[in-house]
């Protein structure tokens, strides 16, 4: 079991975290997006996309299911919301 380290942010939000992900808990909830697509997602799937620069459907697009799983923070349970909104603006994901 991993142990929990206490650390601050730069803003100066106090929080526990046991991975080396650098993300405050609290400035990633300030940093939620309203009514786009990645809001569906959970907040580790969300930095994800913005890591990659997708915030649109177009953009995710581009990639194939294969290359998105692949990256840390997306999980199975992200790709039919994923599918979804690939599928709302008449998109997939591209071919392997």
């Amino acid at each position: 079991m991993t142990r929990k380290q206490l650390r601050t942010c730069e803003k100066g939000h106090r929080y526990y975290k046991s991975s080396d992900c650098p993300v405050c808990p609290v400035c990633g909830a300030e940093r939620k997006p309203g009514r786009i697509f990645l809001s569906q997602l959970s907040a580790p799937a969300r930095r994800a996309m913005e890591s990659k620069g997708i915030s649109k459907p177009e953009q995710l697009a581009r990639y194939s299911e294969k290359e998105i799983l692949a990256l840390h923070g997306i999980g199975k349970t992200s790709m039919p919301r994923l599918n979804e909104a690939l599928r709302a603006a008449g998109l997939t994901f591209k071919k392997e």
